[in-house]
């Protein structure tokens, strides 16, 4: 297959649905930008870079190199991809604590739900949250998909008060300032663990980069390490063991560095 073949079956893989796109392009269409964080967030951010590596790699070298590329890229791309969304989470987080923070002074000030959660929606910082926000506190239905992360998880504790609250009048303001807490106490738990695993993961990172470091060495004795890797059958299978290896030890520093952060 060639690069431009290859090139556009990725961007094919990649290109959302008909209505997801106009739901993309129409959420943006009024500011003129596209919500590329999204995109990235999506199969996008995994495929695009695989894609990328692949046909670098058939350009420059040869098709097992290129393939070898390929699932490293995709690798790294699902990890950055999952960063992306662990940081869009934490965002969405931070946002709604403020808006809840808000939300709870004005209930208490005496103010009514619907002027309370004007005032809650327009503190949020982020976008998403926001939008999220807004019919979970007029309506008190949670939102939609699975609660796969705490923003989420705490939206539908909201749903449920503001639902409580309806049907026998208690106060909402209580129930919004424990969520905003429990957030609160989240972001401050997950800033302690990174700092507690900042130092294992920048040892895992400098011993990913050490293969590089090595044939870059032998390069610049004379060795040409990269010639025997890719155009000799020994070589090729070393090549094919170190990567599988390198993307193991990858895999399980990554894995316990998560169960770490689980704890």
């Amino acid at each position: 297959m060639s690069p431009a073949l290859l090139c556009l079956a990725g961007g094919l893989l990649c290109w959302p649905p008909g209505a997801r796109a106009a739901r993309l392009v129409s959420a943006r269409a009024a500011r003129g930008t596209l919500d590329v964080g999204r995109l990235a967030r999506g199969r996008a951010g995994a495929v695009a870079p695989s894609v990328a590596a692949g046909g670098a790699g058939l350009l420059l070298s040869t098709p097992l190199v290129a393939g070898l590329a390929a699932v490293c890229a995709g690798v790294a791309g699902r990890s950055l991809r999952q960063r992306s969304r662990d940081r869009a989470a934490e965002r969405r987080s931070r946002a709604l604590v403020e808006a809840l923070g808000a939300l709870a002074a004005e209930l208490r000030a005496g103010r009514s739900l619907a002027e309370a959660t004007s005032t809650a929606v327009g503190s949020c910082p982020d976008p998403a949250a926001a939008m999220a926000l807004g019919p979970v506190l007029r309506l008190g239905e949670p939102p939609p998909g699975p609660l796969s992360d705490e923003p989420a998880r705490a939206l539908a504790r909201v749903a449920a008060a503001v639902r409580l609250s309806a049907r026998t009048g208690c106060s909402l303001a209580g129930v919004a300032t424990a969520v905003e807490d429990d957030l609160r106490a989240r972001l401050h738990a997950e800033e302690e663990l990174r700092s507690a695993v900042a130092g294992p993961r920048a040892s895992a990172t400098v011993l990913a980069g050490l293969p590089v470091l090595g044939l870059l060495m032998g390069s610049g004795v004379g060795a040409d390490p990269w010639r025997v890797l890719t155009t000799t059958g020994t070589g090729s299978v070393l090549l094919v063991v170190g990567v599988a290896l390198e993307l193991a030890g990858t895999a399980w520093s990554a894995r316990l560095v998560r169960r770490a952060v689980q704890r």
